[in-house]
Formats: C-alpha cells, sequence, structure tokens
C-alpha cells in the first residue's frame, strides 16, 4: 500500500489529506456496494451459505478502509502530528468536494472516523469534524440525473380508462427486477397481492386520480429471501408494501405473503434481524423513502438495516446529543438482576441501555473482558433472527457528571474503574454498548395476567428455537436475559456465554454409580468446557407452577438432548434455516 505523500507544506497539505479521505470513503463505498450488488446472484443461485458469508464479511469493511486511510496519512505525513488548526483546513477541503457527492453523510461519517484515530480528544470541535450535518441531503436524487433513480413509478390505468390494468401493472412491477429464475406462478401470486390488497384499499379497490405503485429500485436481501420494498399512493392515501420473494420446493420463485401496513415493515426493518444487502447509490434518498412507510422508524436504523451501520451510529449519537440537551433526568442503575459480566445503566426518558464490561468478574463466570467482545462481536455478523437485538459500540463517550447519579457513580467507580475517566464536567466512559431498551422477562412475567404469561412462555421457547435453528446456543437461558418488545417478540440480549451450537456436545446426565452419587448434591461425571445437559434446565427455568405447565406443554422438548443433538446434525450437513420475519398466518399456501 503506497503512502500517501503531501505535496507542499501549508493549504497544499490540507487539500492532499481531505482528498486522501474522500478516496478512501469512495474505495469504502464502492466495494460496499460491490458485495450489496452481487447478493442478486446469490439469491438465484440459492447459495445460502455465501449469502450469510457475505454479509458477515460486509460488517468488517467500514474499520478495513479507515485503518488502511490512517495508516496512508501517517506513513505520508511522517513525523508531522496532524493539529486542530491543520485539521479544520482539511475539513474545508473536504466539504467543497461533498456539495457535488452522492454520499455526503457518509462521507462525513468517515472523515470522523479517520480524524478520532488521528487527533487527541481535545481537538473534537466542530471545525475539526463534523459534529452535525454540513452537507444537506435533501434532493439529491433530482440533482443527480446520471444516477439510476431511488424508486420507480407504475401508473394502472383507472376502470374504464386505456391501459394497463392493476394486475399487469403489478406483474410489470416484480418483472421489471429482472430475476434470472423463473416463477413458479406470477399471474397466481399476483392475484393473491390483490386480494390482501383490497382488504387495505379504502372502500375495496376502487381508485382514485392519483393512483400509483412507487417501488425501491433494488431488491432488499437477506437470508434467504429478497424483498420488493414500496408503497401503493390512492389518493391522499399511502399504504406501505413489501412483497418477499423465496425459493420454493422445485427452486422456482413464488411470492410468499403481501406485507401492507407499518407494523409489518417494522418487524421486518427490528433491530433484532441482520442488515440487508441491498444496491443503493443516494443512501440518503432511500431512507426518506423507507421513512415515509414507517415514520415511527428513527433515521439511524435504518441506516443500519440496510448495512450502513457506522452512518447509524453517527446518526444515533446525534439524536442522543439533542435528546440530553432537551432533557433533565439522571442517568441510574437498570432495573432488574445484577449481571455479572455487565453494568447495566440507562436514563429512564431514552429508550435504549447503555451496558460497561465489569473489572472483574465473580464465580462462576471463567471469562475475559476480550472473549466478552469477541461474543459480541460475533452477534454482529450474525443472523440474528430476530432474537437476537442489534448492539452499538461506542468508545470514548463523555456523559454530563451532572446527569449521573451517584448510586450509577458508586458503582461504576468500584465495578469499572478501569473504562471511566472523570474530566471535569464530564465522565468519559472508554467503552460501551448501547442496544434499545427492552422490559426483562422475569420482571414482564410478575405482573402477567394468564394469558400473557402463556404467550410470553410460549415466546420464549420459540426464541431458542430459533437461536437453535440459527446455529446459536444462548448459554445462559436465565429469564433476566430475554426481554420483550413493543411487538410482543421475545429477544435475547445477554451474550457473554454464547457459542456456536455446532461446537457444542449435548449429552444425557449419566445414571448414578451409586446411592453415594445419587444422593450427592455434586455432580459425579466428567463435564467438559462445552458439554451440555438439557435435562439440568428444569430446575433453573421452571420453578413457578404457571411457567412449567406451559413449558412443558409447548417446549418439553428443550430438555431432550435429542432435540439439540437433531438441529445440530442438520447445521453440520449444511441445511440454513429458513427464517420468515413475518406473521406466518400471512404467509400464502405453497401451492393453489
Amino acid at each position: 500500500m503506497a503512502a500517501f505523500a503531501p505535496p507542499v507544506p501549508g493549504a497544499g497539505v490540507a487539500a492532499a489529506i481531505a482528498r486522501e479521505v474522500l478516496d478512501g470513503f469512495d474505495r469504502h463505498y464502492r466495494l460496499f456496494r460491490e458485495s450489496s450488488r452481487a447478493a442478486r446472484a446469490r439469491f438465484e443461485a440459492a447459495d445460502w451459505a455465501a449469502q450469510q458469508q457475505a454479509q458477515a464479511e460486509r460488517i468488517a469493511y467500514y474499520e478495513r478502509r479507515v485503518a488502511e486511510c490512517v495508516e496512508r496519512l501517517r506513513q505520508g505525513l511522517g513525523a508531522t502530528q496532524p493539529d486542530a488548526v491543520l485539521w479544520a483546513r482539511v475539513k474545508r477541503h473536504y466539504i467543497g468536494w461533498l456539495l457535488a457527492h452522492q454520499q455526503p453523510e457518509l462521507a462525513e461519517t468517515f472523515f470522523n472516523s479517520v480524524t478520532t484515530r488521528l487527533l487527541h480528544r481535545r481537538d473534537f470541535r466542530n471545525d475539526c469534524i463534523f459534529v452535525r450535518p454540513t452537507v444537506s441531503t435533501e434532493y439529491i436524487d433530482d440533482d443527480e440525473p446520471q444516477a439510476a433513480p431511488t424508486y420507480r413509478a407504475y401508473y394502472p390505468a383507472r376502470p374504464g380508462h386505456d391501459g394497463d390494468d392493476l394486475h399487469r401493472t403489478l406483474r410489470r412491477v416484480v418483472q421489471g427486477f429482472g430475476l434470472q429464475r423463473p416463477f413458479e406462478d406470477l399471474d397466481r401470486d399476483i392475484g393473491r397481492v390483490l386480494g390482501v390488497l383490497c382488504e387495505h384499499l379504502p372502500d375495496g379497490l376502487p381508485r382514485r386520480a392519483n393512483f400509483q405503485i412507487q417501488v425501491l429500485s433494488s431488491l432488499f436481501y437477506r437470508n434467504k429471501g429478497a424483498y420488493l420494498i414500496g408503497r401503493i399512493v390512492n389518493g391522499n392515501t399511502e399504504i406501505p408494501m413489501a412483497l418477499p420473494i423465496l425459493h420454493g420446493d422445485d427452486g422456482r420463485l413464488r411470492i410468499d405473503a403481501a406485507l401492507f401496513t407499518e407494523d409489518d415493515l417494522l418487524r421486518l426493518f427490528s433491530f433484532a434481524r441482520a442488515y440487508f444487502m441491498v444496491d443503493i447509490a443516494i443512501p440518503s434518498a432511500c431512507v426518506q423513502f423507507l421513512r415515509g412507510l414507517m415514520p415511527r422508524k428513527p433515521r439511524s436504523e435504518l441506516y443500519t438495516a440496510i448495512g450502513l451501520h457506522k452512518q447509524g451510529k453517527n446518526a444515533f449519537y446525534r439524536d442522543f446529543l439533542h435528546h440530553l440537551r432537551h432533557s433533565s433526568d439522571r442517568f441510574d442503575l437498570s432495573p432488574g438482576i445484577r449481571g455479572m459480566v455487565m453494568l447495566v445503566f440507562d436514563l429512564p426518558s431514552f429508550p435504549y441501555v447503555f451496558k460497561v464490561i465489569r473489572d472483574h468478574f465473580a464465580a462462576p463466570k471463567e471469562t475475559t473482558r476480550a472473549q466478552v467482545q469477541a461474543k459480541y462481536l460475533l452477534v454482529k455478523a450474525h443472523d440474528r433472527v430476530g432474537r437476537m437485538a442489534d448492539t452499538a459500540e461506542y468508545a470514548s463517550v463523555p456523559l454530563p457528571r451532572a446527569r449521573i447519579s451517584e448510586a450509577l457513580m458508586d458503582e461504576l467507580r468500584r465495578c469499572c474503574a478501569s473504562q471511566i475517566e472523570e474530566d471535569g464536567e464530564q465522565l468519559i466512559i472508554h467503552h460501551v454498548y448501547i442496544e434499545r431498551r427492552m422490559i426483562p422477562l422475569n420482571i414482564w412475567l410478575q405482573d402477567a395476567t394468564p394469558a400473557q404469561l402463556e404467550h410470553a412462555v410460549i415466546e420464549y421457547g420459540n426464541a431458542i428455537k430459533d437461536l437453535v435453528a440459527a446455529n446459536i446456543f444462548p448459554g445462559d437461558m436465565l429469564w433476566k436475559n430475554f426481554g420483550m418488545t413493543r411487538h410482543g417478540k421475545v429477544v435475547f440480549y445477554d451474550y457473554d456465554e454464547i457459542e456456536y451450537l455446532s461446537d457444542c456436545r449435548f449429552r444425557q446426565v449419566p445414571p448414578p454409580r451409586d446411592e453415594d452419587d445419587e444422593m450427592s448434591g455434586e455432580v459425579w461425571y466428567a463435564v467438559g468446557p462445552r458439554d451440555v445437559f438439557p435435562e439440568t434446565f428444569a430446575p433453573f427455568l421452571l420453578g413457578h407452577p404457571a411457567v412449567r405447565e406451559v413449558f412443558m406443554r409447548h417446549h418439553a422438548d428443550l430438555l431432550d438432548p435429542a432435540f439439540w443433538q437433531s438441529h445440530q446434525a442438520r447445521i453440520l450437513a449444511g441445511h440454513v434455516h429458513d427464517v420468515f420475519p413475518y406473521d406466518p398466518h400471512k404467509r400464502f399456501p405453497s401451492s393453489g
């Protein structure tokens, strides 16, 4: 890798540095798009293992390109240490080049990532980094006539007028993506879609003057599915639309469901799902379109959902700073049972929790900080199948000291001293994970009605089974490590003991050798580091009679080693789990 070579001191150096950073970003986004674009070929070839591998590998692209750029700059600058004065000039040159750029907000974030590795924290000022966006992303799509449009619009003729009817138009919409596999029966599928759409249009199918179908220009790929995302515009009414396209049993394609509500799309773009692979020239325009379908979804989560997780982190942090300026409550320890590995706190008015790794772990925990971080990275890169919360990782996060409760401050000093720095009016947290706040399942169950308890226990077992099918053994399956989302889904969020299911050994408890073994409170058999005895789960999980009754009725197989072994065998044989991020009842029949 050739070193960056600044031309001459002064303004020339600043311009050369700015050009180098922007070239580094452009290389990153070119490779990002190439990987996302290749998702179509993997989908058409039904190469599910390669699809999942590409999803995981793409997550590391950003950090690699930042590291490359920083190394080139350091080699080129030699002994010269960049300072705030130089970097303010660099930023001014950089802004000038962003005015005609298609991804200015992403390039600003890349600039910040490079800057924070080269400058000292005291230099993180408005004139050196992009504390807030400088270049507007409004109407970039309109300003770039050579770019492919973010979405395409189709105009079915109204009844009694010449032109395509709605059925033919929807057929053109689907065929417009040019998938290189035939459909089982596309006309049948379109008929089913129209049957569902009729239920969501006011007064049935009659259409207003401004009736159109708008669809994003790229399909959204994830795991074994391709998703057509768009909306139906009917006069003043706009209806979100998502059509999942899957491979049938014979390899031909089929539309698996028709989703026409915001809640449907919120589930599809959930924080507990893997990131989509989608080819996007102008991300801000795509996010603006998606925000129109899901106005309750923060922009930060939409950027993350389409694979731009660093931009999602940046947007989230700006939202967090805005919230701090307009709130007055205090950070405090989160309610619930204290974790042995993580210290968890929150700001009551903010729907997220902050997790800091403790300096020391009490017995019986046998892990290290590096191992815990590796587990969180595993979850980031793995298919989360709607059952593991996505977590954003931050370094050097300043919090106003006056907003931190004394109880939390005492706990941080006692348990996480290596991870904090008290700097005047600020508390700097060197390393923290932030994730969506959920009600811990053990707390949720305390006030649950019988119907709610049954739903929670069934969902808890389903969550474990989804994780198992995705090659994840959760390790610590206590109720406190699962949370209930606002959509009634149970999601796992404690990752320090997870393992790949394929790496575990599921065993039956051996019979006692004699009476002493039978009466002993200790195990009488050898236990390896990844040995798991499912029948021993019951005493820890099923102490409540009502919980036990529901669990045994629906999920007794989780206590049988054969259940785990059978899934393990399927995974080792190369089977990839089917994931349906929508209500199973909305799936169309497999034939007919």
